[in-house]
C-alpha cells in the first residue's frame, strides 16, 4: 500500500479494512460528528502497522489507530508499542478501556488507539458490533444455536478464530433485507447505536478529533 497525505484533512483515523470504515462512517452520520478527519482503510494489518511512523513523521496533527485486538490483545498492544515509544511517546502499560490517548515528548502528533471490540477482549470488528445487537433481539440465540449444531456435526468451514464474523453474518442474513453490509446495519437501526460501547467510542472520536 502507498499513502499520500490528504490535503484536505491534517488529521486522519487508519482501520484495517472496508468494513471497519464503513462500521465507522455510519457511527460517525448517525451521531453527526463533524468532518474533522478522514478515515484511511489500509486494507490490512501489516499496512496499517506500517503508516503510523510514516504519517506521525509527515506532521499529522491527530492520529487515530483503530486494530482489532484479534485473538491475543497484549500481543496486539505490545506491537504498538514497538512502534510508538521509539517516536516518543509514553505507552501506558494496558490499553485505556474507554480508548487509549498519548502524547509524544518528540512529535507533536496526538495519538488514539482503540483496540476491538472494547479495548480489554481479544476480538475484531464484528465483536464489537455483535455488541450493538439491541438486548431485546430474538434471533441471536438462534444464530448462536445454528453454529453451535453445524460445530458439533463438524461441517462448519470457517476458523475458530473466525466464529464472531460467522456469527454476525449469519445474523444479518435473517433481518428485513438480508445480509446487508455492518455499516448499512447501523444506517438501517438494525443495530442499537445507542450501546454503552458505541457511546464510549464516539466520545473516543471526540476526544481525539474535536
Amino acid at each position: 500500500m502507498s499513502y499520500q497525505k490528504s490535503q484536505s484533512k491534517a488529521s486522519h483515523l487508519l482501520v484495517e479494512g472496508r468494513d471497519d470504515l464503513h462500521v465507522v462512517n455510519a457511527i460517525c452520520s448517525r451521531y453527526q460528528l463533524p468532518g474533522s478527519f478522514e478515515i484511511i482503510s489500509c486494507e490490512g494489518i501489516n499496512n496499517l502497522l506500517n503508516q503510523i511512523p510514516i504519517l506521525i513523521k509527515l506532521k499529522e496533527r491527530r492520529l487515530g489507530i483503530l486494530l482489532d485486538a484479534d485473538v491475543d490483545l497484549g500481543k496486539r498492544w505490545q506491537q504498538l508499542e514497538n512502534l510508538l515509544l521509539p517516536l516518543g511517546y509514553n505507552i501506558p502499560s494496558n490499553p485505556d478501556s474507554k480508548g487509549t490517548i498519548i502524547h509524544s515528548s518528540a512529535n507533536s502528533c496526538i495519538v488514539g488507539i482503540w483496540l476491538m471490540p472494547d479495548n480489554r477482549a481479544s476480538g475484531m470488528i464484528e465483536d464489537f458490533v455483535r455488541l450493538l445487537i439491541p438486548r431485546e433481539d430474538l434471533l441471536l440465540p438462534y444464530a448462536e444455536k445454528v453454529l453451535s449444531n453445524i460445530g458439533t456435526a463438524d461441517v462448519s468451514k470457517f476458523r475458530a478464530a473466525h466464529r464472531s464474523k460467522a456469527l454476525i453474518h449469519t445474523w444479518l442474513a435473517w433481518q428485513e433485507i438480508p445480509g446487508v453490509p455492518m455499516g448499512q446495519a447501523i444506517t438501517k437501526s438494525y443495530l442499537d447505536y445507542n450501546q454503552d460501547l458505541c457511546l464510549c467510542f464516539v466520545n473516543w472520536l471526540n476526544t481525539l478529533f474535536n
